[in-house]
């Protein structure tokens, strides 16, 4: 991958330095996961920094023998860099939701770019104080109706990593538990609230090419208050 592009898929590295994509583009390393495969199990967090080049992956949280969907996260995102500069024991691990494409770097190889580039380094503590606005407007959202919480959650990820068409933002055709996950409210509440969308002529869905499309994320947002 040429370091334009790499520039151009990743906001992390909007303001770094040539120098510094050249350097990590020289260490990156090529992963490729078929959907339902474990990109990352919990013993394994700490190890390394992993962008997502295409397709999708969801971060869960193991509570024995039940999993919670925490994340959902697409091309142009990353994971795992909390974790390199925390040493406690995880209880997450992250699956790819299709076939995905990754890039990691090295913990150490990491770190030692974001203490020679100071602007890549203020870039990543923007984009996790985003993270952390993005939790925060969750919990705010927590007594809020389950329609206003899913449309939000269907928004957000068509905003963040939707693929514009002719016809809407196209999104992946995401589990209705992932979805309930992350949105906080139950898996029947969400099998109802997407019919409804879909009847409405609000969302398109499309099994056989597994996508989601948001036909008008204007009206959507501003079904979930969003305008």
């Amino acid at each position: 991958m040429q370091t334009k592009a790499f520039n151009e898929l990743f906001p992390l590295f909007n303001t770094a330095n040539p120098e510094t994509l050249e350097w990590l583009l020289s260490v990156v390393v090529e992963h490729e996961y078929p959907a339902g495969r474990a990109v990352l199990m919990e013993d394994a967090w700490g190890n390394a920094v992993y962008f997502v080049v295409s397709g999708w992956v969801k971060v869960r949280r193991l509570y024995g023998e039940n999993v919670v969907t925490l994340a959902i996260l697409g091309q142009g995102d990353f994971f795992g860099e909390m974790a390199i500069l925390d040493e406690s024991p995880r209880s997450t691990d992250v699956l790819a939701l299709s076939d995905v494409k990754l890039l990691s770097v090295s913990a150490q190889r990491f770190i030692q770019t974001l203490f020679k580039d100071p602007q890549l380094h203020h870039r990543m503590l923007q984009l996790m104080v985003r993270r952390l606005r993005q939790t925060n407007i969750r919990l705010q959202r927590r007594h809020q109706p389950p329609a206003v919480k899913l449309v939000s959650t269907l928004v957000s990820l068509a905003e963040n990593y939707g693929q514009p068409t002719e016809k809407g933002t196209e999104i992946f055709n995401f589990p209705y538990k992932d979805l309930a996950d992350i949105s906080d409210i139950s898996a029947d509440d969400t099998a109802k609230i997407m019919d409804k969308l879909d009847s409405k002529g609000w969302i398109n869905i499309d099994p056989e090419n597994q996508t989601l499309c948001l036909l008008n994320i204007k009206q959507l947002a501003h079904l979930a208050g969003r305008v």
